[in-house]
Parts: structure tokens; sequence; C-alpha cells
């Protein structure tokens, strides 16, 4: 085996119910245990029972992801893996942190809600983003300028080779859609999403995030992580909470960092957390590296065999 990634899900990935197996093992209650006490047994009750509508809302899909994605991560520590690098699509970054040992789970949990809250309440009305499939990057910053003329938009997502989310005025968003398709786009598909994340309209809730990262007591992680902002690494406290401040209005740069990691030797990642989004996106990024992930007991098992026997 060559080297390791741990990789963590953002938004978008929740589901009802999401992590309950891995929430009964040993580590997972300790995990749920922590949950309950910096946000209340009612966040619990929302995470297993619903309703759906409440959990995505963003101040709840949030610390709900990244405690479940906190759970996977608990049973490989468990087995005594260690990763080489960690990183994280948008909110996963924070998992990443945590991972890392950057900083704790309960201050996880506390800045990610607050993150959220910030986030919704920065929305401007008419915001929205759209997904622009089968196109070059380059080509969608193409449609983004030209869409420009009637407002904000610009990419905020560059998940894979032909898959680019922009984001953006709603106006904006749909001229450069047109745009998209004109320039050869095979599909362009508006996102329902509660608001232009990661683009400039969300400059507010990043510098509002500010003050809360600060009071954060930020650890020397125990390996690199990949900040979605530039897909470098970062390592000191203050390039972390600039990346994170950065991220909340800048573009996540996933397939970059998919090639850093691949670059730097990693041949096996493994997902942790809700669905198998980041699988598939680093399966068109890196087709040939191993794809491991761990969301329930039966992923974990499964993945825990690999690596067993790849060592």
């Amino acid at each position: 085996m060559n080297k390791l990634a741990v990789v963590f899900p953002g938004q978008g990935s929740q589901y009802v119910g999401m992590g309950k197996e891995l929430l009964q093992t040993a580590s997972g209650k300790g995990a749920y245990e922590t949950a309950r006490e910096v946000l209340g047994t009612s966040f619990l009750e929302l995470l297993e029972k619903g309703p759906e509508e409440e959990l995505q809302q963003t101040a709840n899909t949030q610390p709900a992801i990244l405690l479940v994605s906190i759970a996977a991560w608990l049973q490989l520590q468990e087995a005594g893996i260690k990763p080489d690098y960690v990183a994280g699509h948008s909110l996963g970054e924070y998992s990443a942190h945590v991972a890392a040992g950057s900083l704790t789970l309960a201050e996880a949990l506390n800045v990610v809600r607050r993150r959220g809250e910030l986030m919704q309440k920065a929305v401007p009305a008419g915001g929205g983003m759209a997904a622009i499939l089968g196109l070059t990057a380059e080509k969608v910053e193409e449609a983004c300028q030209r869409g420009a003329e009637l407002g904000v938009v610009a990419p905020a997502n560059f998940n894979c080779p032909g898959q680019v989310v922009i984001s953006g005025e709603l106006p904006a968003v749909t001229r450069a859609m047109e745009i998209a398709k004109e320039l050869g786009a095979k599909r362009a598909v508006p996102l329902a999403v509660s608001g232009p994340f990661h683009s400039r309209l969300m400059r507010k809730a990043g510098e509002e995030l500010l003050s809360v990262l600060e009071q954060v007591h930020w650890a020397t992680p125990s390996c690199p992580i990949v900040a979605n902002i530039d897909a470098g690494e970062v390592a000191s406290a203050e390039r972390t909470v600039q990346s994170l401040v950065d991220q909340v209005s800048g573009p996540v740069r996933w397939e970059q960092s998919v090639r850093y990691l691949v670059d730097s030797g990693v041949d096996t990642f493994i997902e942790c957390g809700p669905g198998k989004v980041l699988t598939g996106l680093i399966k068109k990024i890196a087709p040939g590296v191993n794809l491991l992930r761990v969301e329930d007991k039966e992923s974990l098992e499964k993945s825990l065999a690999y690596l067993k026997e790849s060592r």
C-alpha cells in the first residue's frame, strides 16, 4: 500500500437515520454523548427520526453530517488506521480537522452549527446554484464571465472533470446556464439549495465566522490537511482559520485537491460519512485508485478487511 487519504463529505449527503449503526458502537456512543452535551437531545432526535425538512436546514445539516462522519472515522482510528492525509468537501473540511486532531469534536459541532446559522442568515434574496455537466472548467468560467453582465455568478465547486457547480444571483446563474449549453454543456441543472454558497455573496458570513474560528483552540494536526480553497496543505492555526473563512465565499477545488493527493503518492481513499458522493467524484478524477467507504457496519468491515490484506 502506498499512501492513504481519508476524506469527508459535505452538505447534500444527509438523510434521516444516517449513522445509526456507527453511533451505537463504543466510540460512536462517545461521539453521540458529546453531541448531546453540545447540541441537545432534540438535535439527536432530529437526526434519528426527522422530519427531513428540518434536517435539511443548513444549521442542522452541518453538525449532523459532521457527527456521522466522525463516528465513521472513530471506527478506523480504533482499528489503528493512520492516514497520510485528510481532506473534506466544503463542510467536510471541518470533519478532516477533527480527524487530524486540530480541533475537538465538541468545538467542531459548535463551530459548524454557528457556520450553518451564519450562512443561512447571510443568504441574499434571489441567489442560487446550478451544476454544469460535460463542459471544461475553462468553458464554465467563460460562461460565468459572460453571464456576469446580469449580476454575480462564478464557479463554486470544481467537483470532477465535466462537473462544475456555479453560484450567484439567479438572473446571472440562469444566463450562465444558457451560455454553458451554447458552449457545449451536456446539461445545466439548477440545484435545490437554500442559497448561493461559495460565492462572494456569502462574504459577510465568512467575515462573521472569523470571530467564531478565532475563539477555537487549534492544535497541531497529526497529518496534513488539504484545504478546499487552494488545494494546498494547512498546518498552522493562522492559515487554517484564513482558509476556512475564505472557503465560505470561495470555490471548493475538490478536483485539484484529489489530484494533489494522488501526486503526493495517495493510492487509497476512504470516504467517511453518509453517502458516496466523494467516492463517485474521485473515481472520475483518478480512475485506478482504491476507493473504500465507511458509512455503516458492512462498509466498515469491507474496508478494514481490504486494509488488512493490503498492508
